[in-house]
């Protein structure tokens, strides 16, 4: 399973996963152009993408997927609640429910609902031959659902949007803190390093940090504090960039592009 995360944050997000001859995109929230200029130099081309898999409507997860979709036509699969929260709606699109498993070629997708202020928000597990990857972003906490279903996962992918204090004192108006911080927001690294800390187990391999603010975090303070918690566990850590693709190899090593944005 090759994951390559070509961009994440409150800029636009956009994962590609491949296993077993299959390749999905996780969100479209960046442009075609960023896209392809991103995929390239990942050896990655948009027509092998088999299916859209989106978590919520919000404009950083889909601004891009309107003109992939006129470039390739594929299936989307989404929640109904996303799809009608959507301006424009992709025609045909599949429906999910969380805990309902879906089938894309060799992966398996089982939707995960999160807690974000969108109208029906997941996360996802994505397995192949045995090999499991959880992605969760855009939640404000960190659920016993979203524990138990990604469970047993070999590659996480997770929110760690803020750190509490850069936040609070930081430049957002007080709305905007208070929304962030919400049960309906995102996550912060404190809370990251809770979820961590149930789901580690001896077969974690990955874990990456995801989503962080360009305001109100720092990679470093998210490598830190995140290696606290799988200190002596042998688990790579690493931290997806809005600016550049990260590619996660289940199982071998971890590398970055500078292909960046245009």
């Amino acid at each position: 399973m090759r994951i390559s995360v070509l961009a994440s944050g409150s800029g636009g997000n956009a994962t590609v996963v491949e296993a077993g001859g299959t390749c999905v995109l996780v969100d479209c929230g960046i442009s075609y152009r960023q896209l392809v200029t991103r995929m390239k130099p990942l050896g990655l081309e948009p027509d092998r993408i088999g299916a859209v898999l989106l978590t919520h409507e919000h404009d950083d997860h889909v601004k891009g997927l309107e003109v992939f979709l006129r470039r390739h036509r594929v299936p989307v699969l989404a929640t109904p609640g996303t799809l009608e929260a959507m301006q424009t709606a992709p025609s045909g699109a599949e429906p999910l429910a969380s805990g309902r498993q879906v089938r894309v070629g060799a992966i398996a997708a089982l939707p995960v609902q999160t807690s974000h202020d969108a109208r029906e928000p997941v996360g996802f597990v994505l397995e192949c031959k045995g090999r499991r990857l959880g992605l969760v972003t855009d939640t404000g906490v960190f659920t016993e659902l979203l524990t138990e279903r990604l469970s047993g996962c070999h590659v996480l992918l997770i929110e760690c949007n803020h750190d509490r204090d850069l936040l609070r004192v930081g430049p957002y108006p007080w709305p905007l803190k208070q929304r962030i911080a919400s049960r309906t927001g995102h996550l912060s690294n404190e809370q990251a390093c809770a979820a961590i800390e149930r789901l580690a187990h001896s077969r974690l391999e990955t874990v990456v940090g995801m989503h962080l603010s360009q305001t109100n975090n720092r990679p470093e303070m998210v490598e830190r504090e995140l290696a606290a918690v799988l200190v002596g566990s042998g688990v790579r850590l690493t931290v997806a960039s809005q600016h550049r693709a990260l590619v996660v190899d289940a199982g071998g090593p971890t590398s970055r592009t500078d292909a960046g944005s245009d």
